[in-house]
C-alpha cells in the first residue's frame, strides 16, 4: 500500500472512557480503520488534558482520572480520509476531529541497495 506524498492527517481527540457499542471508542475506531484498509492508526494517551467541559483529566496519583485524553492519528490520502469521516460521525457522540495537510516522506521500510 502506498500513501501519496501529499496526504492528510486525521486527528481524533476523545476520552479514554468513551465507548461505541459497548467497546472502548478508540479500539472501535482503530478496528474500523483497519477494516477499511486505511494506511495505519496510532492511539496516543495523554497524561493531562481538558475539553469542551473544561474538566481537567490527569494521571497525577492524587487526582487519578479514569478518563484520560486520547488522540488517534491516521495519515492517508485525502479521498480515503474523507470517505472515513462519515464512519466516524456515526461512531462518535462527542470529541474533536481535525484535519491537516501533510507531506509524507516515508511509509514503511526504506529499500536497501
Amino acid at each position: 500500500m502506498q500513501i501519496p506524498n501529499q496526504a492528510v492527517l486525521l486527528r481524533i481527540f476523545i476520552g479514554e472512557a468513551d465507548t461505541f457499542q459497548g467497546k472502548p471508542l478508540h479500539e472501535a475506531i482503530v478496528t474500523k480503520a483497519r477494516e477499511r484498509h486505511l494506511a495505519g492508526a496510532t492511539v496516543l494517551r495523554g497524561p493531562m488534558g481538558f475539553g469542551k467541559s473544561s474538566r481537567l483529566h490527569t494521571s497525577k496519583i492524587l487526582q487519578l482520572s479514569e478518563d484520560l485524553p486520547l488522540v488517534i492519528e491516521i495519515v492517508d490520502g485525502e479521498d480515503v480520509i474523507n470517505a472515513f469521516l462519515p464512519v466516524l460521525d456515526g461512531m462518535m457522540s462527542s470529541g474533536l476531529i481535525t484535519l491537516e495537510k501533510v507531506q509524507v516522506l516515508q511509509y514503511g521500510e526504506k529499500a536497501t541497495g
